[in-house]
């Protein structure tokens, strides 16, 4: 979908220079994507962006010149980038989504979290607005979790998503609040997700290390998750009733162990030297939940389910980079 718009452009030929006007196309749908320089941002702006949108993306401590630095929690900022972009969809990926910081820096999280989230939601009255949310409202103990079950988060984090998206709701009735789990994709250090992370540990060889083999988890692919967004977005400028909850997530159970010896098989790499932990240590940071497993139905009703890319082919496409020599990745993306 786009507009015909003109553009002026110089012809040379040998002799001879003139100028030109030609048509172009025009993407007319616009979509704001908050926290585009983070791990699901980067791959939702990606998404729309090659799919015929003008896209238009903010970050804040890591904005660079193709982002717009914005500080979501200036009230005046945000009324300004909506009211200047005037834009059909917003996806609202910034936020503070570690536990172990959360816990530590409590309130700085929930500016973040959750009164921010109020302020976009507020401010984008008649706008589709998707809010990106977590597993981990659930506490774990009966799963699967479909979109109506009540939640009971375990840990701070997840208590201020859980508020996050009340305010999302209770000002903007007609968002959409989109779970999802565990997340891995291109990644500009191992240590952005808690997927691609275990790459050092896999890579030690040498060494024994422990990695968890408690918690039961369900990596998804960044990519895949930024689709899903896009088909939201374009299902609603056709259909307004779409909105709510829904949940999107991998199929393919693993826990962190597992994990890590599949990123081990993924490369050719030994695996021998990783050690599962099957009991938590004390003080290992905040509480997680054991089996926050989404039931993923309602979307995939809406014909807008996403088949996900496999845990293997995934991973290799988002660590490759770092196989031999970091630094050369520095090079190429920086």
């Amino acid at each position: 979908m786009s507009m015909r718009d003109a553009e002026l452009k110089i012809h040379f030929t040998p002799g001879h220079v003139e100028l030109v006007q030609e048509s172009i196309d025009t993407p007319f749908k616009r979509v704001l994507v908050t926290g585009a320089t983070g791990l699901l941002g980067r791959a939702v702006y990606r998404e729309f962006q090659n799919n015929d949108w003008q896209t238009l993306g903010c970050g804040y401590s890591r904005a660079r010149p193709r982002f717009l630095k914005c500080n979501l929690m200036d009230e005046d900022a945000v009324r300004g980038i909506i009211h200047d972009f005037q834009p059909h969809v917003i996806v609202h990926c910034a936020a503070e989504r570690r536990p172990d910081v959360v816990e530590r820096h409590t309130e700085a999280a929930m500016n973040l979290n959750i009164h921010a989230s109020a302020t976009l939601a507020k401010e984008a009255a008649g706008i589709f607005l998707i809010y990106i949310s977590t597993d981990y409202v659930f506490d774990g103990r009966n799963p699967p979790y479909g979109e109506n079950d009540a939640p009971s988060p375990l840990n701070t984090y997840g208590k201020s998503k859980l508020e996050g998206e009340r305010e999302v709701l209770r000002h903007n009735p007609s968002a959409a609040v989109l779970r999802v789990p565990i997340l891995y994709g291109e990644v500009e250090r191992v240590d952005e997700s808690a997927v691609t992370v275990l790459w050092d540990r896999v890579q030690e060889g040498a060494e024994s290390c422990t990695v968890d083999h408690c918690q039961q988890r369900f990596p998804t692919y960044t990519g895949d998750a930024a689709r899903v967004c896009r088909l939201m977005a374009e299902r609603r400028l056709q259909d307004p009733s779409l909105r709510g909850i829904f949940h999107y997530s991998g199929k393919e159970q693993m826990t962190k162990y597992e994990m890590a010896c599949a990123i081990a098989d993924a490369f050719s790499l030994p695996s021998s030297h990783l050690i599962p932990l099957t009991e938590q240590p004390a003080g290992a940071g905040a509480q997680r939940p054991q089996n926050a497993q989404l039931e993923c139905s309602r979307l995939e009703s809406l014909g807008l389910g996403v088949e996900p890319t496999p845990f293997r082919t995934a991973i290799r496409d988002s660590l490759w980079p770092f196989l031999y020599d970091k630094r050369w990745r520095q090079t190429v993306f920086h």
